[in-house]
């Protein structure tokens, strides 16, 4: 074997190490996203659950003559507000319909159809756990945005959650250097977690709502990956049509360098 030859093996096999690696971090992450929803979902029916929402709703309304105005200045609340719309289902289906018409002008039909079904299904997550649990909001004096629907998980930190994050991870796909795949994951992360947290701040959820949609977003959103991972794998075996075209590749980009 030659020099180049054992190069090339090297590559290979540290390439099927790293795809084997990420299907298992994101079995992990899907699983231990559905245990912290159980056990959220449990602890929201007892007296500790409900004990520490309490305190959490109380530390963000500390004024006794106005209860619906939470913690800081004027100005918080306004960001607050906007940063919060990041994750209804205005914004983000508008945000989709984008993500999705630029996929399909570059030809990534498998990536684009998940991309809508994980919306879709992240919807039918959403509404499908609050009819289920049927757990009501906080108290209407402290809220400072409107609210519809049933309060258990929250579904801005569900949705926002499952759509950041499928779209980060198929950002990383165009880059191919490891610091420009962290920051657009952290990217999406911290999106995810800003949106999530104002729904608290705002009093239009309880704390462990939030925890609760992040943890079920997050699974979800690992799910869709290993079917995104999986299908592309048949599909590039098969030469199946819907699968993605590959993108164009850096001249100066080092293949070995992630």
């Amino acid at each position: 074997m030659t020099l180049d030859h054992a190069r090339r093996f090297f590559i290979r096999a540290l390439t099927l190490a790293r795809a084997e690696f990420a299907v298992l971090a994101a079995l992990m992450v899907a699983a231990i996203g559905v245990m912290t929803f159980a056990e959220v979902a449990d602890d929201m029916t007892e007296a500790d659950g409900q004990a520490f929402d309490q305190w959490v709703l109380a530390a963000m309304r500390p004024y006794a003559d106005d209860p619906g105005r939470p913690w800081g200045p004027w100005w918080l609340k306004e960001a607050a507000a906007d940063i919060t719309s990041l994750g209804g289902i205005s914004v983000l289906g508008l945000f989709a319909l984008i993500v999705i018409l630029f996929l399909l002008s570059q030809r990534k039909w498998l990536s684009s159809v998940l991309l809508a079904a994980g919306l879709a299904g992240g919807v039918a997550l959403s509404e499908g756990l609050k009819a289920v649990f049927e757990r009501e909001r906080p108290p209407l004096a402290a809220r400072a945005v409107e609210t519809i629907n049933a309060s258990f998980p929250s579904g801005h930190a569900l949705l926002s959650t499952v759509f950041y994050l499928s779209v980060a991870v198929m950002l990383t796909r165009a880059f191919p250097r490891r610091r420009f795949k962290v920051f657009v994951l952290g990217v999406g992360v911290v999106l995810a977690v800003l949106v999530g947290l104002t729904r608290v701040y705002l009093g239009a959820h309880w704390a462990s709502d939030v925890l609760a949609g992040w943890a079920v977003g997050a699974a979800w959103a690992m799910v869709l990956w290993l079917i995104a991972h999986a299908a592309a794998r048949f599909q590039k075996a098969h030469h199946a049509p819907l699968q993605d075209a590959p993108s164009p590749v850096d001249p100066d980009a080092d293949p070995t360098k992630v």
